[in-house]
């Protein structure tokens, strides 16, 4: 039983009184007033007042008193469970007298993380700061519960309507911007003031109708702040702060990775009617994949897509390759680091995403060639620009040996993010239905597997760090190997009148894989001889980009 007691009080209040008898009284010479506490009359009465327990516990360090108490239970019974509650706890090593909230908590649990990825660290300050502490920062860590953590996230899928509905009405403004402007610029001239009145109007309520939030906070983000929180009080319990890790029991809509669709024709006719696309990551057919490198070859960043579209490294992986960690006379990669930017658009490097993110990647001849090329032209650049610097230092500042493998013309590594944005530009500019940069990792994942390799071979090639994500995420071949395995059971029941093809005969599967990987060469890249270390620079259209003029480079990257 625990060692305390249980008493009687009320918030009932009388004058102060001195020595004499006389009112005590304050600086305005108001009478002043004390609680009667458990000397109140009234207590006798069952609804009046409420019970409280006190309990005393072992002194904390360099003796401090621990004397916890608290009130407001409408019975006595209640109060002696609660107290019983507290001194079982206490007893099994959780410090139920502190008084540090969750505000102080997580600050505190960030701190030590110094273990954590600059970038994850980052995101669980972001998170802490906006989303923890606003609806759980004033709570002690000794009350908190299952049910706070669940109604904060009910608050958030409630601000989720709200944000639908600023959605909603800031796509009927833009409408409405539109037909006041159409409206304008087709009257006659001279124009009446009152058309450009209310375009001007419309264009105000617009922007008013964009400052709202609008950004949906999907099963993606509510996933990840229910990590946090998972981890910093898995740490809380081992600490004997709570009894056990209330986050566990929290539920949140289920998180599902989106699989990468193919753009089958109907998939496309689709988007250009409607402009919707059909998943979050899409993959291009070897066809769209060659009219994009096709179009791309005078673009400054072409060789640099044709690696990622091909050898599948990740943004920052691309972005943040050392000329010292690839190696030309063997024909391969080494994949040790990576560029990483956040919102605010700081870039620093990091090493990869995972221990299997450290990879060595094997380059195709023709990528090969376009690298050993562009050494060349990065040198000329690099000349260039020190000419340019020599000449006019106030506008051209010297040039920096970064020592990355892609740079701009004054030595600086593109910024990951301008990277995404100049590929968005680009692909909308061509009319190819869209794909995130980092969708030409599936392309590369798609394109490996038609063309023969195990899963465990392009799960090396992407550095998962499990073979199960890989599988799960390249379960479907392209349409055309769909179609081959789909037939190749035919051939297998031997029929009475046999089994009619139609024109155009399907391929069998081992003709696709042959089909894909001769189609996947660049044309001209056959001549070139097979041994990777000889490889030499044909002239065709992938390699035009050595011809490139540097105006014309400094053009394309504006």
């Amino acid at each position: 039983m625990f060692d305390g007691s249980t008493y009687k009080r009320c918030k009932c209040t009388e004058p102060k009184l001195d020595g004499d008898g006389q009112p005590v009284l304050d600086a305005s010479g108001q009478p002043t007033f004390r609680e009667l506490g458990s000397a109140c009359p009234l207590l006798i009465r069952r609804d009046h007042g409420s019970w409280y327990y006190y309990v005393k516990l072992a002194d904390g360090p360099g003796g401090k008193r621990r004397r916890p108490r608290k009130g407001g239970f409408l019975t006595q019974k209640q109060a002696k469970e609660a107290a019983q509650k507290l001194w079982d706890e206490a007893q099994g090593g959780i410090d139920v007298d502190t008084n540090e909230t969750v505000a102080s908590y997580l600050d505190r649990w960030h701190a030590k993380r110094v273990d954590l990825k600059r970038k994850t660290r980052g995101d669980y300050r972001d998170f802490i700061d906006r989303v923890f502490k606003p609806a759980l920062g004033h709570l002690p860590m000794r009350d908190l519960r299952e049910r706070h953590l669940q109604e904060m996230f009910q608050h958030i899928w409630a601000y989720n309507e709200v944000k639908k509905a600023n959605r909603e009405a800031a796509e009927l403004a833009k409408i409405e911007c539109d037909a006041a402007h159409l409206a304008w610029s087709q009257a006659s001239t001279p124009r009446p003031p009152e058309l450009r009145l209310a375009w001007h109007q419309a264009c105000a309520a617009l922007k008013e109708a964009r400052a709202k939030p609008r950004q949906n906070t999907g099963p993606a983000s509510q996933k990840k702040y229910l990590d946090c929180l998972t981890a910093a009080l898995g740490d809380a319990v081992t600490e004997k702060l709570i009894t056990q890790n209330w986050a566990k029991l929290v539920v949140v809509p289920k998180y599902e990775r989106p699989q990468p669709l193919v753009w089958t024709d109907e998939r496309v006719a689709r988007w250009r009617e409607t402009g919707q696309k059909p998943s979050p990551v899409m993959v291009w057919t070897p066809e769209q994949t060659g009219e994009f490198l096709d179009a791309a070859v005078d673009h400054p960043m072409y060789i640099m897509w044709h690696l990622m579209v091909y050898r599948a490294p990740r943004r920052g992986e691309a972005t943040g390759l050392p000329w010292s960690e690839l190696d030309l006379a063997k024909g391969v990669a080494h994949v040790s680091g990576q560029l990483v930017t956040d919102s605010n658009y700081n870039v620093w490097k990091d090493t990869p995403k995972s221990r299997s993110g450290r990879r060595t990647v094997a380059l195709d001849h023709a990528t090969l060639a376009l690298l050993t090329a562009w050494r060349d032209v990065q040198k000329a650049q690099r000349a260039e620009w020190e000419t340019k610097h020599r000449e006019d230092p106030k506008n051209h500042g010297p040039y920096v040996d970064s020592g990355y493998v892609f740079t701009r013309p004054d030595g600086h590594p593109h910024h990951p993010a301008n990277v995404s944005q100049a590929f968005n530009r680009f692909v909308q500019r061509i009319g190819l239905p869209p794909i995130r940069l980092h969708d030409l990792r599936h392309c590369a994942a798609s394109l490996s597997l038609a063309a023969g390799l195990s899963m465990k071979a392009i799960q090396a090639l992407l550095g998962h760090s499990s073979y199960q994500l890989t599988a799960d995420t390249y379960t479907s071949l392209l349409p055309q190997f769909e179609h081959a395995a789909a037939n190749a059971p035919l051939e297998l029941v031997p029929r009475r009148n046999g089994v009619e093809k139609p024109d155009g005969e399907q391929t069998s599967a081992s003709e696709v894989d042959h089909e894909q990987a001769t189609a996947s060469v660049p044309p001209g890249a056959e001549a070139q001889d097979e041994t990777v270390a000889s490889a030499t620079v044909p002239e065709d259209r992938h390699l035009h980009v050595v011809r490139i003029d540097r105006g014309d480079q400094a053009q394309n990257a504006a």
